[in-house]
């Protein structure tokens, strides 16, 4: 069977079956075999194709590793567990944000914490400017799922106030080129802080409050698959989610 994914994967890069194959130094029609006849290149090809491309080799061979080498590399990813978010390092957050080189992504209701740091705001300024996408997700302030949480929290209208608050102190970021926000309506089962393949995980406990919850620190390895569904779960979130203006 053809391998749909890479011949897809080429064409929308505009990258010929030649050129893959000299930059990854293996013959053309060894490439051209990988595609027509579905074969599985050896480790290290997978690697470097996924790596010319910029996908997940787990995504052009999903086949290619055994469920207990997925579940090893998985394990791989994570760097440490903190019992609580008000126990990761202060200057964590900035260096977190610091490493990023393509994408910078918050994922809360409110994260009032982050949007209080002037340190992490002038980050995410100078990274913009540096061509690093930058989107923001809050909880629309007005949604169901916010009141909810609120009240799960037994902070009640507190929730939706900390949201306004951080959407004031995140102002002078608003209509800056190549940082985005947007408000979404979802249940909030983590909250996501990403830079490129690196991120803190703040879990949710029902009852708890989110500075009380465990914060999960995991960086993406080659055949890993749990940095890449709270990735997945992120984009999900922001498709759709609602473009914020500040002048509306």
């Amino acid at each position: 069977m053809a391998n749909e994914r890479l011949r897809a994967a080429l064409l929308e890069r505009g990258i010929t079956v030649a050129t893959l194959a000299e930059g990854i130094g293996v013959d053309q029609k060894t490439v051209e075999r990988w595609i027509t006849q579905g074969r599985t290149p050896y480790r290290k090809h997978r690697y470097a194709v996924a790596s010319q491309l910029g996908l997940d080799e787990t995504y052009l061979w999903p086949d290619a590793l055994t469920s207990e080498q997925t579940a090893s590399a998985s394990n791989s990813e994570l760097i440490t567990i903190y019992p609580h978010r008000w126990s990761v390092p202060r200057d964590a957050w900035g260096r977190l944000f610091a490493t990023a080189q393509q994408e910078i992504g918050v994922l809360v209701y409110a994260g009032l914490f982050l949007s209080e740091d002037n340190g992490v705001l002038r980050t995410f300024a100078e990274k913009a400017d540096a061509g690093v996408r930058v989107r923001i997700l809050l909880g629309d302030p007005d949604s169901r799922h916010v009141a909810e949480r609120g009240a799960d929290e037994g902070v009640d209208d507190a929730m939706a106030a900390k949201i306004r608050n951080a959407m004031v102190l995140y102002k002078p970021l608003f209509g800056r080129d190549g940082i985005e926000f947007r408000l979404h309506s979802t249940v909030l089962y983590n909250s996501i802080y990403r830079a490129d393949d690196q991120i803190l995980v703040n879990t949710h406990v029902y009852g708890v409050t989110a500075p009380h919850a465990p914060v999960w620190h995991l960086r993406k390895i080659a055949g890993g698959s749990l940095v890449n569904t709270y990735l997945e779960s992120f984009d999900r979130v922001w498709d759709g989610a609602t473009p914020f203006d500040p002048e509306g």
